[in-house]
């Protein structure tokens, strides 16, 4: 059931790799992003590196690149969901029942404007970005209100 989707909404999505060519992987999602129907990139922010978290030991040496994209779009939060996970799909992610394991490309939403979803697969505002560093700092570049 789609919820009516009022007007352009601004998305905040947090972008990261951890594997491979860790920088062509954002840059490729953020071209991907700002071409595609329906989405216009408003802002990026600065890409930081990061220290893994909650991740298996063997995994601790797997630093991440971090940056968070703003967008636009009239697109209801599911669309936006299916495309950021298409996008990461096609940049060779896999998913495993470890959701911190290391990965060539994540892309979480953030925010949707005001509003709220909560389903199985989705849930935003994402639950934990608060309390997560390498999303609150380039955040606060781009949105420090």
């Amino acid at each position: 059931m789609n919820q009516h989707h009022p007007g352009p909404t601004e998305y905040g999505l947090a972008l990261g790799s951890n594997i491979g060519d860790r920088l062509k992987y954002l840059t490729a999602a953020r071209d991907i992003l700002s071409g595609t129907p329906g989405l216009t990139l408003l802002d990026s922010a600065a890409v930081y590196e990061t220290e893994p978290v909650g991740v298996q030991p063997e995994h601790k040496d797997k630093y991440y690149l971090n940056t968070i994209l703003i967008v636009l779009s009239e697109l209801p939060p599911e669309e936006v969901f299916e495309i950021t996970q298409g996008i990461e799909s096609d940049e060779g992610r896999v998913r495993s029942s470890d959701r911190n394991t290391p990965r060539p490309l994540d892309i979480d939403i953030i925010y949707a404007g005001q509003l709220s979803v909560s389903r199985a697969e989705l849930t935003i505002p994402h639950p934990r970005w608060a309390s997560r560093r390498f999303v609150v700092k380039p955040l606060a570049d781009v949105r420090p209100g």
